[in-house]
């Protein structure tokens, strides 16, 4: 591994969590050059929603490649793009009853924040942001203003401006009611607050510690947000395609975002891809006024577009995230109930889940923990204090089993000492 710390940035991060050289991998596993197997809790942060290499979409992809059809397009209309558009609108949108235009931004989770910002501030011509407390967008600089987390925004170096945070559901632990903050200082002429173009949230924040939202909350900030003529912005970077069970994460609310990001798993495949979905009424771009080179991803097209045939033409997938998703809130009540050294809390909606350790240090010892066991994980909260599990949404229940009966035993390991 010396080529990797001799010529590798610092800046590398979950390698040190995890100082293997991985090779193979399929569906919840990855194997490592020694051979090695460990099952995966994080699916590439989110962006492995089908596990590794999936064969239907893989066998897409070779046809694609082998025909030598197009690799990048730009935004010039393709066969490829031409296809995802049409399934997106025939299997996803419509089924919803969803009207959105589709802009293909750059490949990544944060230009898609980045271009929902700026469209947002071009329909309302208005500069200020609300974000939420614990949020993560992103690691660009706009996406960073709308971000909680110290660490990260100190990244900058700049001030990060022209955004005014606000509580998230049971920031205050349920003494406060909900938006007291929030309608006050709209309304209040003296609280100094610049009047918003939009609001940006996530229904479960990932990165901010596993938080959800609770649906009453969501469909209270989208009256809020109607009755103060404030764009809605969902960020459904790592909790769409299916991670919390429906498609959109939105859609157990009810509620019709003005401007939606997705990115991560919507390739299918670990490819980069990413979208921002806009209500016709919104689509005032100019031609070329937000661009990228890699914004037509053609392969991704590809994948995406039979991940959407093979995993959303019913409600198959949907039922067995909820229900996987159950089981995994079991399992972690039950290491909550067994554990009497330290104070644990589950939390999560379908397969997002995570363990807050009130020791927050012990979050990052489990995680090392289950690594040694052959188990990846990661932490979040904003003092890594929470173990967090994104498992496939495809993997087995013997692969799900497997994997928590080792989150019990790591959690055992570090609180009692041995």
């Amino acid at each position: 591994m010396t080529i990797f710390e001799d010529v590798e940035s610092e800046v590398r991060s979950y390698c040190r969590n995890w100082p293997v050289v991985f090779d193979t991998a399929k569906g919840a596993r990855l194997w490592d050059v020694d051979g090695n197997s460990y099952l995966d809790f994080f699916a590439g942060a989110g962006a492995l929603n089908y596990g590794h290499n999936p064969e239907p979409l893989k066998k897409k992809l070779l046809e694609y490649l082998s025909r030598d059809g197009i690799t990048h397009g730009l935004d010039m209309y393709t066969t490829a793009k031409g296809e995802f558009l049409k399934t997106f609108r025939e299997k996803i949108l419509a089924p919803r009853n969803l009207d959105y235009k589709v802009q293909f931004p750059g490949p990544t989770g944060a230009n898609a924040v980045e271009s929902a910002l700026k469209l947002a501030r071009k329909i309302t011509g208005k500069e200020a942001m609300v974000n939420f407390t614990n949020a993560f967008h992103g690691m660009t600089l706009g996406a960073l203003s709308v971000t909680g987390n110290s660490m990260k925004r100190g990244g900058a170096g700049i001030p990060l401006v022209h955004s005014t945070p606000m509580p998230f559901d049971n920031y205050f632990d349920g003494k406060v009611p909900d938006f007291l903050w929030f309608e006050k200082v709209l309304t209040d002429t003296g609280s100094s607050l610049n009047e918003p173009a939009a609001v940006i949230v996530e229904t479960v924040q990932g990165e901010g510690g596993i938080n959800p939202a609770r649906i009453e909350w969501l469909q209270g900030l989208a009256d809020l947000c109607k009755r103060h003529d404030i764009l809605l912005i969902v960020d459904d970077v790592q909790m769409g395609v299916g991670r919390t069970g429906p498609f959109f994460s939105f859609e157990a609310a009810g509620i019709e975002p003005d401007i939606v990001t997705i990115s991560k798993s919507i390739s299918g495949y670990g490819l980069p891809m990413a979208l921002v979905l806009i209500k016709p009424e919104h689509d005032v771009w100019g031609p070329g006024e937000h661009n990228g080179t890699f914004r037509g991803h053609n392969p991704a097209f590809v994948t995406g577009t039979e991940a959407i045939h093979q995993y959303w033409s019913d409600d198959t997938l949907e039922r067995d995230v909820i229900r996987k998703g159950e089981k995994v809130e079991e399992a972690f009540n039950r290491i909550v109930a067994d554990t009497k050294t330290t104070e644990l809390t589950a939390k999560g909606r379908g397969l997002a889940r995570g363990l807050q350790f009130a020791q927050e240090e012990q979050a990052a010892k489990v995680c090392a923990a289950a690594f040694e066991r052959g188990l990846l994980m990661e932490t979040s909260g904003p003092e890594s204090e929470v173990m967090k599990i994104l498992a496939p949404l495809t993997i087995t229940d013997d692969e799900l089993d497997e994997g928590l009966a080792v989150v019990a035993e790591s959690v055992k390991a570090v609180t009692s000492g041995g």
